[in-house]
């Protein structure tokens, strides 16, 4: 079908790349506290209060949470595409809310109003891409969520370090309260953020209606009318007979959440929620969260931490294309096992590297090398399962409780971070990180079917039988 279809690439192109813009801001509102924590710290007064601190950096996790789980009891209802509408206008205030306040509360108010943004839109961008991908190229535009991720990541670093002006290595808290910086620089870090959030609001609004979700909801005749423009009259014909017969396999009602539980299904949901806890638990996003700690520990200074953080991103963007090129040649399952595999040996190299004191560009290639080995896999990858392994009767639900692991997931991470580098120091640390790595990958090894080359209703009847 792929090689005699003549597919409309360039709309695919368009709408998952507009649907994608959700990870663009996703990336960009998850990183962009981190440049500006060293500033908002002293402005709110909480640079002396470790649990005000992370209370700073986890709150938009109680939002993600939120989010993903109204994502699951929505999407069904109401569609993908109304759905992620509401986060880009929740991406918007949170931005204007969180830059503008002079209140500590209300900041917290306002990045949870930002994680509710990202909640929804981590799990219905890859999922809307994959119900309108063919089969053949479903991988590379899944994945186009990713890298719009981590473009928003690299932004946001860049912001930041374009917009924080240059710190004296020995200037006091209170000349950093005092300065630019202090007062207006990481207000703007924040407000930038509505520039590609606006953007995204009014754009949603040319984008069509999953063709799957439309199927569900009686929308058969515009369904059919999508895949026409994807792939032709005869694709649609029988794309349509596929979606159609899935559904009916397992009825259209609404989807109640305990259908989840029955024993075809609780095997795939056991899945997803493990990988999806995996993708967090397996440490690499303290790299992006307590970047300030890190290369601190690695003994540089506040302006080479700056600079070293847009490295960091940099490579992040790099190796994602890397992902989006090889996903469907070399198969999601061997990506999952090589970026497992891959950061338990690095993890192994710099738990050693903090536990001889190694300083300096060692570290820093280890550190590079880590973000590279799970940009190029654990990253991207699980996202294109995720949105391909759940059946289309019960993929909103699916998704939103494997989107509510992964962010109950890095809620802990997140917490837990400063109470492990505290209690095992950095080595200690990261040695935990390469244990549950290898933990991952023998799971993966065992759980995890390759989906490379199949439509989402083949993957679904070699699960699910």
């Amino acid at each position: 079908m792929s090689k005699e279809t003549p597919f409309n690439y360039r709309f695919l192109f368009s709408i998952s790349m507009v649907t994608a813009m959700g990870g663009l801001l996703f990336g960009y509102d998850w990183v962009v506290i981190g440049g500006a924590k060293p500033f908002y710290e002293k402005f709110f007064d909480i640079a002396s209060s470790p649990s005000l601190q992370g209370w700073a950096m986890s709150s938009a996790l109680v939002g993600c949470l939120i989010g993903a789980i109204f994502s699951g009891i929505l999407s069904d209802r109401y569609g993908r595409k109304r759905l992620l509408i509401l986060a880009a206008f929740l991406f918007i205030l949170s931005a204007w809310g969180t830059g503008s306040t002079g209140n500590y509360t209300n900041f917290i108010l306002f990045r949870i109003l930002g994680g509710i943004g990202i909640g929804l839109a981590s799990n219905l961008s890859p999922m809307y891409i994959a119900e309108i991908s063919p089969k053949a190229v479903r991988g590379k535009f899944v994945s186009l969520n990713q890298l719009t991720i981590v473009i928003g990541i690299l932004a946001a670093q860049l912001v930041n370090w374009q917009i924080a002006e240059p710190v004296v290595e020995t200037a006091t808290d209170l000349e950093i309260l005092n300065s630019w910086n202090g007062q207006m620089g990481w207000r703007w870090m924040f407000w930038v953020e509505i520039i590609p959030a606006g953007l995204f609001f009014i754009l949603m609004f040319f984008v069509p209606e999953s063709p799957r979700w439309l199927a569900k909801n009686g929308g058969e005749n515009k369904m059919v009318d999508i895949l026409t423009k994807i792939g032709g009259k005869q694709y649609a014909k029988v794309e349509a007979k596929n979606i159609e017969a899935s559904i009916e396999d397992g009825g259209s009602g609404k989807v109640n959440f305990r259908q989840l539980l029955e024993p075809g299904l609780k095997k795939v949901l056991i899945i997803g929620i493990v990988i999806a806890a995996f993708q967090q638990w397996c440490g690499i996003n303290v790299i992006f969260n307590y970047a300030e700690e890190i290369f601190s520990a690695a003994g540089y200074g506040v302006s080479d931490i700056l600079f070293n953080i847009v490295i960091t991103g940099s490579v992040n963007l790099i190796f994602t294309f890397v992902a989006i090129f090889t996903v469907d040649r070399w198969g999601r399952r061997s990506l999952m096992l090589m970026g497992a595999g891959g950061l338990a040996g690095i993890y192994a190299l710099m738990g050693a590297a903090y536990f001889f004191q190694m300083n300096g560009w060692p570290l820093l290639i280890l550190v590079i090398s880590a973000i590279a080995c799970y940009s190029m896999s654990l990253a991207p990858i699980t996202w294109v399962v995720l949105s391909e392994i759940f059946p289309n009767r019960i993929r909103g639900a699916a998704m939103a409780v494997a989107t509510v692991a992964l962010w109950s997931a890095s809620f802990i991470l997140t917490y837990t971070f400063p109470l492990l580098n505290e209690l095992m120091g950095a080595s200690g640390t990261f040695w935990l990180y390469g244990i549950i790595s290898v933990a991952g990958f023998m799971f993966m090894k065992k759980h995890l079917p390759e989906t490379k080359g199949k439509s989402l209703e083949e993957i679904e009847q070699e699960i699910i039988g």
